[in-house]
This record gives C-alpha cells, structure tokens and sequence, in this order.
C-alpha cells in the first residue's frame, strides 16, 4: 500500500533540508507540491535540484480565501487521489514545517487512517530567519509567539501587548496593519523585518523604509527577546 510522506524542505535554502527528509524526497516515485493557480511551486523551487527525472510530478492548487469549506480543501487535494492506490509512496514537500501553518496539513487531515502517513519535520522560516538576522529569539521563561498577520486589529494588539517574542507571519498586504499596531505599543525599535529568509532573494530592510505595497509572501517580523543575560 502507498506510503504518504509529508516532507518538510525548509525556509528557503536548499542545505537546510534535513538528511531524512532528502532520503525520501528520493525514494519517493511521485512528490505531490501546492501551487497558487498559475504559479510555481515555492517548495519545489526549493528542492528542484534533488528531484529525479523519472519521478511523477503532481500539483494542487489550495484555495486562498479565509472563507474556504471543509468543500474546498477536499476539491484541493483530488488532484492526488488517482496516485494512492499504485503502490507508490508519495511525497508531499511542504515549505518549512509541514505541520505549522504548512500547506500538507490540508492533506494530512483529509488522508490519515486511510493510509499511512509519516511527517518529516522541517526548519520553518521564523527559525531560519534569526539564524540569518543572529536574534537569540527567547530565554530561560520568555514566552515566544507566531502571529498571523491576518489577525484583526484588537486580536493583533491583545497578542502583542506584554509580548515576550514573536514572529509575525503572513504580512503581505497587513503589513500597514501590524506596524501601525507595533508603533502603538512602542514595539517598532525591536522589530526587525526580513523577506524571504535563506532564499536567493533574501532582503533585509529596515522596517521604517518597507514599502506596504511591496511586501511579499515569504516576509516576516521578528521580535526578540528583551532579557539579555
């Protein structure tokens, strides 16, 4: 019977794949990536040089809105239903971590009990952003959070009042949103924002001169920790 593999691939860096994960992204005779509609895959960017040229490639596309049904997602993942009865494991390579905020979720909890599932973890992009910006992210009884960005505003703020370190995630057009709401809580000199952390395209802008038209996907904010030992 198919094996299904959720496979984390990491923030961005191809290296930051982890020795496990690599081994079976290979093994696997079809890898199965999410992709916006009309768009590449951000994780099969990730791992394009590791695929092997006889491997089966499948997309899904999930929806994009926050009003999607459970009707939705299962529309999403049909795309991989013909390959689960071949005898093929399947590999389904998810950005970051596959079980925080990662697209393989969506595949997870429609698929477990009816076939094996095993998840791979991956370095999810708040990790791989303070290695790169050298942030000790929390200590000793810090209580660290992520953020989406997508929050509304009085949600965003009780998040972030008394916050002992974040990540907030999610910012493209909400970015406006959190820095307004960080200036209110006198959080912006401790803000540090980054875009696409590990990746080719990394930046690193000073959050005062970040264009709120321009903030892509793979963007975030980290706030670090205060206690300094």
């Amino acid at each position: 019977m198919t094996k299904i593999y959720g496979i984390g691939v990491g923030p961005g860096d191809p290296e930051l794949i982890t020795l496990k994960g690599l081994r079976i992204l290979q093994s696997c005779g079809v890898v199965v990536y999410q992709a916006a509609v009309g768009q590449r895959s951000n994780a099969r960017e990730i791992v394009a040089q590791y695929l092997r040229p006889d491997q089966v490639e499948v997309v899904y596309h999930l929806p994009r809105s926050l009003a999607a049904t459970a009707i939705d997602y299962d529309k999403a993942i049909a795309p991989i239903l013909p390959y689960l009865d071949q005898g093929q494991d399947i590999g389904v390579i998810c950005e970051g971590d596959p079980l925080l905020y990662g697209s393989f979720m969506y595949v997870f909890t429609r698929l477990q009990g009816k076939y094996p599932i095993e998840v791979i973890p991956g370095i999810c992009s708040p990790l791989g952003a303070a290695a790169v910006l050298g942030l000790p992210l929390s200590y000793r009884q810090d209580v660290f959070k992520i953020i989406p960005a997508t929050l509304a505003v009085d949600r965003l703020q009780a998040e972030l009042t008394n916050v002992d370190a974040c990540a907030i995630i999610k910012l493209t057009r909400h970015f406006a949103k959190v820095r307004s709401v960080l200036e209110k809580l006198q959080l912006l000199g401790r803000a540090i924002y980054i875009e696409r952390a590990t990746m080719t395209a990394q930046q690193i802008i000073p959050i005062e001169l970040v264009d709120p038209d321009r903030v892509p996907y793979f963007s975030l904010i980290l706030i670090p920790s205060a206690t300094r030992l």
